[in-house]
């Protein structure tokens, strides 16, 4: 999927053995049609040699360069031992070499790269669906401790930063680490390209059709915009015009970084239905093209770092029907001054709680009858604690008033309300954390380490909270108890029935969509 970094103008955003290790190289080989066009040269050998030059062309790095403790908690198989995956897209702004410094519209080689597009994948566990979610770059977040694994610099957490700044702190090991953080979704992978790899990439695969609804020509007078010149209707883009497709800003819509996520979203569902129904991955030179060119173009985490493994993920996308991929963006609210963008409460928090349990964003999931995605209507009175527990005047509780939702503020005093009802039950040691909370659409007991998992189960069996709402999380120090905007008064919590909708606010875009078409500012109209 081709990722790319933005305007760049610096403006805040607005509105085996080695038989069957020769097999399998060879039967990768076949999927880039390196195979065949080796095989007019008349050597087996020579095809297997060529994958070993693929695999060469591949950069790697870290997929996390944060403390271990910081990571989230890795995804659980269902009941059929099938797991979901998590992959991080990112595209780099970096100007690392003068191809760049030209494409990007910078002056010098060298300045720090940032992470402008990060859109997390998620592959269903039973391969029938994925959702795309991508945050806006302009999204304020906390970036924890990464340290750069090449030279060795430990960068301090931070907070309200932007998101894609998380790049220049420890490469893209720190932006799975942002994302883990604010998410609590564990990342299995990443892929990540840079301007140079996008052009390639678009060129390699031939052309992708987008749509306008009107003649644009992304230019200012004063030198913004992506240059991109485009007639009303549908055009073929590939190159250096696909590239500037994927960064308009300026004259998509209201001119917002929102905007271009949805122009990028377009793009990417048009190249899936033209790489699906077109002859380019039956045409053998222009197929040994796009391996080369692929290979090349990413950098990916060590975990990844292969063709063999690459071709493996291909397989498994592959089993996903183009009418079962939705496109999302992360809801979001304007920050205070109107030129940043904070996750929205309620609605954010419920995005991320659908991929952590697997559930499509096309809302086209049949009923689960296995114990991964729903929480279970039985256990909603209590939590049966497995793990061993301490007493509870023992067990030290912070309680955080996560009450705001979308259309209602934070309860005032809701905090101590609760920690006082822990501690008439109990659990003496329950108090109330002042400290800023966002809000969350349900009440969570969350813990940050095995050794307090038992506690954590505990507090939420005297509330009756259930199982599904007890996680681990990298944010959390110690037991914490965030009181939800399901849970705004009373003194008895009651489950609510899952309500497993896709925001409307999270803007989502089936890729079978033939009709969808960017709507053009007038004033950038020619």
């Amino acid at each position: 999927m081709p990722l790319t970094p933005q305007d760049g103008d610096g403006r805040p955003d607005r509105p085996g053995a080695d038989g069957d290790r020769g097999r399998r190289g060879r039967r990768i080989v076949r999927w880039s049609a390196a195979l065949l066009a080796l095989a007019m040269a008349g050597t087996a050998t020579a095809g297997y040699l060529y994958y070993e030059h693929l695999n060469g062309n591949i950069k790697k790095e870290n997929l996390t360069n944060a403390d271990a403790k910081d990571r989230a908690t890795a995804t659980k198989a269902n009941a059929a031992g099938q797991t979901a995956l998590n992959i991080l897209l990112i595209g780099s702004d970096a100007r690392n070499t003068a191809e760049n410094v030209k494409l990007g519209g910078a002056r010098d080689i060298g300045t720090a790269a940032r992470a402008d597009v990060q859109m997390l994948l998620h592959l269903s566990a039973d391969r029938t669906n994925m959702s795309v979610v991508s945050m806006p770059r302009d999204t304020l977040v906390s970036i924890p401790k990464c340290t750069d694994p090449d030279t060795g610099t430990v960068y301090p957490a931070t907070t309200g930063t932007m998101t894609n700044a998380s790049l220049e702190r420890g490469g893209p090991g720190c932006t799975v680490a942002t994302w883990e953080k604010l998410t609590d979704i564990h990342i299995d992978h990443f892929m990540m390209v840079d301007f140079s790899g996008v052009v390639s990439m678009a060129d390699a695969i031939g052309g992708v059709p987008v749509c306008v609804d009107a003649d644009i020509y992304s230019h200012t007078s004063s030198g913004h915009g992506s240059g991109l010149k485009l007639r009303k209707g549908t055009t073929s883009v590939k190159g250096k015009q696909a590239l500037q497709w994927l960064r308009t800003r300026y004259g998509f819509e209201d001119g917002s970084d929102i905007a271009r996520t949805k122009a990028q979203h377009m793009y990417m569902n048009s190249m899936v239905r033209q790489l699906r129904s077109n002859a380019t991955l039956s045409n053998p030179d222009r197929l040994l093209a796009l391996a080369e060119t692929a290979t090349r173009a990413l950098t990916v985490d060590t975990g990844l770092g292969s063709v063999t493994k690459l071709y493996d993920l291909s397989k498994e996308l592959k089993k996903v029907p183009t009418d079962r991929i939705t496109m999302t963006t992360m809801p979001y609210v304007y920050s205070s001054d109107g030129n940043r963008v904070l996750p929205k409460p309620a609605d954010a928090a419920k995005l991320w709680r659908l991929v952590r349990e697997d559930i499509a964003l096309d809302g086209k999931d049949e009923k689960k009858t296995t114990k991964t995605t729903k929480t279970p209507k039985t256990t909603t009175t209590a939590t049966k604690v497995s793990d061993k527990a301490a007493a509870d005047d023992r067990i030290a509780v912070r309680v955080q008033n996560g009450t705001r939702s979308g259309t209602e503020s934070a309860v005032t005093g809701r905090a101590a309300a609760v920690a006082e009802l822990l501690a008439g039950k109990g659990f003496t040691r329950a108090a109330a954390d002042g400290s800023a909370s966002r809000g969350e659409e349900r009440t969570l007991v969350r813990y940050p380490s095995a050794d307090l998992a038992g506690d954590a189960r505990r507090v939420a069996e005297a509330l009756g909270i259930p199982a599904a709402q007890v996680r681990k999380s990298t944010s959390a120090d110690g037991v914490t108890l965030v009181v939800g905007a399901d849970w705004r008064s009373g003194a008895t919590y009651t489950a609510t029935a899952d309500d497993d909708t896709t925001p409307a606010s999270a803007n989502a875009l089936n890729a079978a969509d033939t009709t969808a078409c960017m709507h053009v500012d007038p004033d950038y109209s020619w």
